[in-house]
């Protein structure tokens, strides 16, 4: 137990009244009750709960009734406070993604016209329009028996994190066209797990939908729907909707299993599904103003496991530190705040690490005053969690996004011309030399010119290539093999770094024209 405990990072699934081979025998009741018996001592030394998912009746050559039961183990590992798992939500404008998760982080039900959100915005601009503007986090807490704890029972954060001992991190990202700038940098900075992507059933698939849905694929971030407003339109009108994302769900670009839950026993094996095959998207029909099928969701984020292997993150753990700077704020008696995700290593309170690359490629000293985590304090910072770290009087100024924080002895390289292999998603005319793209890597976002196309002179739709790039502004920190996205106007396309030319900050400044 101990050890699958450790696989799964701090969670498994057992299956009792299986054979080894799979068959379901099933066991009588008093076996079954010795059995449960068993594992809760099992659990009980390892300090782990346990929780049973569902039970169900085989049909197997005996004349007395028998029984499989699936039981979920949880443990939260010696190392952290509490698993964690981030979401990125998606959808086009007034899918009501603000109000699902307004409603799944307060606890109570949307009044059908905006209420549900009005905690979630950050801007008075948008509580006056109703659209999301910026990123913005929410979190959402189950404790190891898989009851929801949330603001309706806690009043701050503290609290959530200290009952939880699962932590789901919502990131509310922003469906107008407009701000598709900052969604894509929610989607490569941020490094979500897997996104939820919202369909408005009186609407299907509009606006930034299929933008969403491509940008989710380009990234290979795992998804998983959910339809919503079903109280507004008829059974038939949902029926439609739920026919046609399962239409583009099958087409050839996606090649997904769309998976319908309309019970706890879909949820729970729609769960398992989804962590062991990325091309299993599930489908749920919900509504925020009437809270039907509220709760299938609920137990589909519960069992939901952690979708990375503890022997990966055990690896980024032994690199050294690099720390991804997303946000920057200043806090009164606090002073200058960085937000963002640890992509490699451990980070610890009072940490020396150096900050850049700057407008003129300089790595910069600083001192880790503090760090937390989902709005609680935290001594260490583990690879792949998000956390924001107090930089005591470091000048603001200094900072901006999409630069890095990095141990001393790591020697960061800069670039400011780079090669990728692309693929031209579309572009209206040819794609050449000297056009001018707005490439995303990572928390990296910045225009670039195309300097070069190799072995071809221009680019059509769907073509492939490798490309030479040259930053206009700054150098940045990149490094090979990381993912690509660019675009301008309707122009997209993604592929990969293949080849960085390192430059110092000599010549950084020479190139810049400093």
């Amino acid at each position: 137990m101990k050890w699958r405990l450790q696989e799964g990072r701090g969670e498994a699934v057992y299956q009792i009244g299986v054979e080894d081979n799979g068959l379901l025998v099933g066991l009588a009741e008093e076996e079954m009750r010795a059995s449960l018996k068993t594992l809760h001592r099992m659990a009980e030394k390892v300090g782990a709960d346990i929780t049973v998912l569902r039970e169900r009746e085989v049909d197997y050559d005996s004349d007395l009734p028998r029984k499989i039961t699936e039981v979920l183990v949880r443990k939260v590992p010696d190392n952290q406070q509490f698993l964690d798992l981030r979401v990125a939500v998606l959808g086009n404008v007034d899918s009501g993604k603000s109000t699902l998760l307004g409603v799944l982080t307060q606890g109570e039900l949307d009044n059908g016209r905006g209420r549900a959100r009005l905690n979630l915005f950050r801007h008075l601009h948008e509580i006056q329009s109703g659209r999301t503007s910026s990123i913005s986090f929410e979190i959402l807490g189950f404790n190891s028996k898989g009851e929801v704890v949330n603001y309706s029972d806690s009043r701050t954060a503290e609290e959530i994190c200290e009952s939880s001992s699962k932590m789901i991190t919502f990131i509310d990202l922003a469906g107008h066209h407009k701000y598709l700038h900052t969604t894509i940098f929610g989607l490569t900075s941020y490094c979500p797990d897997c996104a939820l992507l919202l369909v408005s059933a009186n609407t299907g698939i509009a606006g930034t939908t299929r933008e969403h849905l491509g940008l989710a694929l380009a990234l290979k971030v795992p998804f998983f729907i959910v339809v919503s407003k079903i109280d507004l339109c008829a059974k038939t009108t949902v029926e439609r909707t739920v026919r046609q994302l399962e239409r583009v769900l099958k087409q050839p670009g996606c090649h997904k299993v769309p998976m319908l839950v309309t019970s706890e026993d879909d949820a729970v094996t729609a769960a398992q599904q989804f962590a062991q095959s990325p091309n299993v998207t599930p489908i749920f029909t919900l509504s925020s103003v009437s809270g039907e099928s509220l709760d299938l969701l609920k137990v589909f984020l519960n069992i939901l496991p952690p979708l990375t292997n503890s022997k990966e993150q055990e690896e980024l753990m032994q690199q050294l530190t690099e720390f991804q700077v997303d946000e920057i704020y200043t806090v009164p008696e606090v002073g200058t705040v960085v937000g963002g995700t640890l992509s490699s290593g451990i980070c610890r309170e009072g940490d020396q690490l150096v900050v850049g690359p700057t407008d003129d490629g300089c790595f910069l000293e600083l001192r880790v005053c503090s760090i937390q985590r989902n709005r609680s304090a935290c001594r260490v910072l583990r690879a792949g969690q998000a956390a924001t770290l107090a930089l005591g009087d470091f000048d603001r100024a200094l900072l901006r996004k999409g630069m890095v924080m990095v141990s001393p002895e790591m020697n960061p390289t800069i670039c400011s011309v780079f090669e990728a292999e692309i693929v031209l998603l579309f572009h209206a005319t040819t794609f050449r030399r000297g056009f001018q793209v707005t490439v995303h890597v990572g928390n990296v976002r910045q225009t670039a010119v195309v300097e070069k196309i190799h072995a071809k002179d221009k680019l059509r739709t769907g073509e492939k290539a490798v490309v030479r790039f040259r930053f206009l502004k700054h150098p940045e920190y990149l490094k090979v093999g990381a993912k690509l996205l660019f675009r301008e106007g309707v122009t997209k396309g993604i592929g990969h770094v293949t080849d960085v030319q390192a430059i110092t900050a000599g010549e950084a400044q020479a190139n810049m024209g400093f």
